[in-house]
């Protein structure tokens, strides 16, 4: 099973959370707009920036989270997570054509409930994978389209990769 649904929830929650309106102490406004008003005291005749400072202010935090992405949670735009639902499993391993079919390479993390769970980055491509529980059982990933009968007969499913504006 792939999660990339995650993502755009999180941006989409970022999304409403930034245009809920702001509330602002009508007292405060009101002190504030009587300083600017008054030329010999205020912050315009003390300092020439200070008209250009809120919005370099907003420039610069936009541009940090564009860059920083937090609700990205640091993965990839190329980052796959598999998931296997195992409870009865001591060890699940993540194989595939993708990784030479070899165990060690890509280990799955237990969670609870028996949950089974690994992210790995994927270029765009079709790929044959599977799961390998306790070192000897080989299962196809059952929230995927099973693969075609290889010449091992054994269970694997297949999972196709689009290039960036497919």
């Amino acid at each position: 099973m792939f999660e990339r649904q995650d993502e755009e929830d999180i941006v989409e929650r970022v999304i409403r959370e930034l245009r809920r309106p702001a509330s602002i102490d009508r007292a405060l406004d009101a002190r504030v707009m009587s300083e600017i008003a008054r030329p010999e005291t205020g912050l315009v005749a003390r300092r020439p920036f200070a008209r250009v400072w809120p919005w370099l202010a907003a420039a610069a935090v936009l541009t940090a989270v564009v860059i920083a992405r937090p609700w990205s949670r640091g993965t990839r735009p190329d980052a796959f997570q598999f998931v296997l639902v195992a409870p009865q499993a001591a060890s699940v391993a993540l194989v595939g054509d993708f990784n030479d079919w070899d165990p060690t390479r890509a280990p799955m993390h237990a969670a609870r409930g028996g949950l089974w769970a690994t992210v790995i980055p994927l270029p765009p491509g079709r790929y044959r994978y599977a799961f390998l529980v306790n070192g000897v059982e080989w299962r196809a990933d059952p929230g995927a389209p099973a693969a075609g009968d290889d010449e091992f007969g054994t269970p694997s499913s297949v999972v196709t990769v689009a290039g960036r504006g497919s």
